[in-house]
């Protein structure tokens, strides 16, 4: 049930767990205790995320009510992101590309190429262990990737690290692909050679895109406010334990 629901296997989930707790994201509170336990708290959360239930499907699963539910996914949907990296070493190479997110909000989304309502979600991952190292605040889906870059916040995240992205962040301080001057014009051998080495290592960050919409929230998030963000965090952390174990 538990890798069913969250995507994790239990050895997984309980490394997961006694993080969470280890951070203090089950505090003694006073007054009325929650209904579910922790772990079966944690496993709703995830659950939801995985499966994009509405409220009320996910709380009829974990016998629960549906603002029970509500609340649940609001206390540790923050608690459960992603911890970015600040610092890395002078060596270390980083990939950056955007994904759009379909987001029923629409104060925090806006049309893009894809006509939905989406927003953009800048992902960095490190290009030889495939973790996901820094996340930027989501902005609207109309934002190109060269501004989103910047507005973000992970061009300072990574400011110690060399970035590697496709042709859409020309401008930026980010590796792209060389480009031809004029359409008609070769590129030399040295640079398609360039080119191509570029692309097949590039193409790891659309691997981890493709991983990452396993969770069914992040293809139309019904979630308002900053739970797009909270989400991707999260995911963003339940991927990496994906990958380590």
């Amino acid at each position: 049930m538990v890798e069913l629901f969250s995507g994790l296997t239990a050895r997984q989930f309980t490394k997961l767990v006694r993080q969470l707790r280890t951070e203090g994201a089950d505090p003694a509170l006073k007054g009325r205790p929650w209904k579910l336990a922790f772990e079966t708290r944690v496993l709703l959360v995830a659950a939801y995320w995985r499966t994009n239930l509405t409220m009320r499907q996910i709380a009829a699963l974990f016998g629960t009510s549906k603002s029970a539910a509500d609340r649940i996914i609001d206390d540790l949907g923050p608690k459960l992101a992603l911890r970015p990296r600040k610092r890395y070493a002078p060596e270390t190479v980083l990939i950056v590309d955007g994904t759009l997110v379909p987001t029923r909000d629409h104060t925090v989304a806006a049309k893009s190429k894809n006509y939905r309502y989406s927003t953009n979600h800048q992902v960095v991952i490190h290009a030889d262990t495939l973790l996901i190292v820094a996340l930027g605040t989501p902005l609207p889906g109309n934002r190109n990737d060269s501004k989103a870059f910047g507005e973000s916040g992970v061009d300072e995240t990574t400011r110690t690290a060399t970035v590697i992205a496709d042709g859409g962040y020309r401008g930026t301080r980010a590796v792209i692909p060389h480009r031809r001057r004029h359409k008609d014009e070769p590129l030399t051998e040295w640079k398609e050679a360039h080119n191509a080495s570029h692309r097949h290592v590039r193409a790891r960050i659309e691997h981890t895109f493709a991983k990452l919409k396993v969770w069914k929230v992040l293809r139309d998030c019904r979630l308002r406010g900053d739970g797009s963000a909270d989400a991707m965090a999260g995911i963003a952390r339940l991927y990496n334990l994906t990958l380590v174990g």
